[in-house]
C-alpha cells in the first residue's frame, strides 16, 4: 500500500470520519496511475469504470460544444477526487478530463468499491453528504452563469478562488496564487478572454483586486459588492482562511 495514497484518501471529505480500517480497505483497492501533460484521462460519454484520487498534478474537467467552445467545470488538484459519481451509479462520464502537467493518481474501480460499500456501510453517509454538497455548488454555479451579469460572475469566481487557495493578510485582504490563464477563467464564467482582461483591469483600477506577478490580492468586501452578494450571509470559508484540506466541489 502506498503511504502517500493512503494519506490522500484519509484527507478526502468523501471519507470524513472513516475508521483507519476503512481507510486501509479503500487504499487497498487503489492502483497508482500516471498521466502525461495534455493526456486525455477520460472522455465525456465513456463508461464510468472507477474514480481517481489525485496525489500530484491537476486534472481539468470540461465540456466542449460541437462548435468547439469549452466550458471548464472544475480543475481538480492534489487531494481531490474525480469520477466518484460514475463509480457509484455506473453511468457514463459527464465531462472530459485532461491532465494539466504530470499527474499521479490512485484509481479505484467501480465493482470492488461497490463491494466495499456493501461490506462497510459506515462509509456511505459521508459520501452522500459530499455529493449533496456538490449538487449545491453546481446549482450555485448555474445560477451565477444564468442570472448574474459578467462583472458579478467574475467577482464570484475570484471569491471562490481565494477561499480555496488563499490566506488572510494582516490588513484583512485575501491573497492567493492566480496561475490559471485568462482564457480558462473566461471558460469558467462563460465569457471571452478580452472581456475578462478588461474586467480584471477595471477591478484593479477600483482597488477590488491588486495583481503582483502570479499573486492576486483581493478586497473581499469590494468583491462581494461587485458579486451582488451584499444581502447574502458570509460562508465559513469567507470568514476564515482554508485549512489546506479544502476541496473543490464541481
Amino acid at each position: 500500500m502506498s503511504v502517500p495514497l493512503r494519506t490522500a484518501i484519509a484527507r478526502l471529505d468523501l471519507f470524513a470520519g472513516a475508521s483507519p480500517e476503512d481507510i486501509d480497505a479503500v487504499a487497498g483497492l487503489a492502483v497508482e496511475q500516471r498521466f502525461r501533460d495534455g493526456e486525455t484521462i477520460f472522455s465525456r460519454g465513456a463508461p464510468g469504470e472507477g474514480m481517481l484520487i489525485l496525489m500530484q498534478g491537476c486534472i481539468r474537467l470540461s465540456i466542449v460544444s460541437a462548435e468547439g467552445r469549452e466550458l471548464i467545470l472544475r480543475e481538480a488538484e492534489a487531494g481531490d477526487v474525480i469520477g466518484e459519481i460514475a463509480v457509484l451509479d455506473g453511468g457514463r462520464r459527464t465531462a472530459d478530463a485532461m491532465a494539466i502537467g504530470p499527474v499521479t493518481a490512485g484509481f479505484v474501480g467501480r465493482t470492488p468499491f461497490a463491494r466495499l460499500l456493501a461490506a462497510r456501510p459506515a462509509l456511505q453517509m459521508p459520501i452522500l453528504q459530499v455529493l449533496c454538497s456538490r449538487l449545491r455548488d453546481t446549482t450555485d454555479q448555474l445560477e451565477s452563469i444564468a442570472l448574474y451579469p459578467l462583472e458579478a460572475r467574475l467577482a464570484r469566481f475570484l471569491l471562490w478562488h481565494v477561499r480555496r487557495h488563499g490566506r488572510t493578510r494582516a490588513d484583512g485582504a485575501r491573497s492567493a496564487p492566480l496561475t490559471i490563464s485568462q482564457s480558462a477563467i473566461a471558460s469558467f464564467v462563460g465569457a471571452s478572454r478580452p472581456k475578462i482582461n478588461r474586467l480584471l483591469a477595471a477591478f484593479e483600477e477600483s482597488r477590488a483586486i491588486e495583481r503582483r506577478g502570479a499573486i492576486i490580492h483581493c478586497d473581499i468586501a469590494a468583491l462581494r459588492r461587485l458579486a451582488q452578494m451584499d444581502g447574502e450571509a458570509d460562508t465559513p470559508e469567507e470568514r476564515a482562511p482554508p485549512d489546506g484540506r479544502d476541496a473543490a466541489r464541481g
